[in-house]
């Protein structure tokens, strides 16, 4: 008597297994594509002393994707000194609406991970979503238009399940006066190029050198840990 054996075929993929593999190319293909533009950008003298608006529209996105390490400011006050005010505020906000969009579709991956579920879930997270959503749209607009860094607030409407289109509503009613007075001011004082890369040296290092510390601080104490 021959025993029958069951040759099972290999198990189906399920859809939830399929929307997660596509969610993380896509992530994974957000990030390749803004890390580019930024290495271009910083690679090529040319692009970097180019007046053409092709150049301030990208820009927007290695400057304010996630928490940028390049400050975007200085780059008005350039392009302020060849186009209209409005021109540049336009071709900016086109730019960052985009990026935006972006960085929503980014930290809502990075917040479904388990290790975020577990932090949303604090009191302290908790705390700061229930501040949030007190007034939203109105956090938004004074974050966009004042000088506060503005990428806790990119994670924030994540967190607090905002949704999309009003945070790029108030993105662009607070984003575009800001950068059309940005515009106007480098317009108006004709800012010497020699002077906005200062500004644009201050505002890395400014952005930057807190972050640098910690990390270079957390090495040095785990090296006299381990030791």
């Amino acid at each position: 008597m021959k025993n029958n054996k069951n040759i099972s075929g290999p198990s189906p993929v399920k859809p939830r297994e399929i929307r997660s593999k596509i969610r993380t190319l896509i992530f994974a293909l957000q990030i390749i594509v803004v890390a580019a533009l930024l290495v271009v950008w910083l690679s090529s003298e040319s692009i970097q002393k180019s007046k053409d608006l092709w150049v301030l529209f990208i820009y927007s996105f290695p400057s304010q994707f996630l928490i940028p390490i390049i400050p975007h400011e200085p780059v008005l006050f350039y392009f302020g000194k060849f186009y209209s005010p409005l021109t540049v505020a336009l071709v900016d906000i086109a730019g960052t609406l985009l990026i935006e969009a972006l960085n929503y579709s980014v930290f809502k991956y990075i917040i479904d991970t388990s290790f975020f579920q577990k932090m949303r879930q604090t009191k302290s997270a908790a705390k700061v979503v229930e501040l949030f959503n007190r007034a939203p749209f109105v956090a938004l607009l004074v974050a966009g238009l004042t000088p506060v860094p503005f990428y806790p607030f990119r994670f924030l409407v994540v967190m607090a399940h905002y949704p999309i289109w009003k945070y790029l509503l108030a993105i662009f009613l607070s984003r575009t006066p800001r950068f059309y007075v940005l515009a106007l001011i480098g317009r108006a004082i004709n800012i010497p190029d020699y002077l906005i890369i200062v500004i644009f040296i201050i505002l890395i290092v400014s952005v930057n050198g807190p972050i640098l510390r910690r990390f270079l601080k957390n090495r040095q104490g785990n090296k006299t840990h381990a030791s």
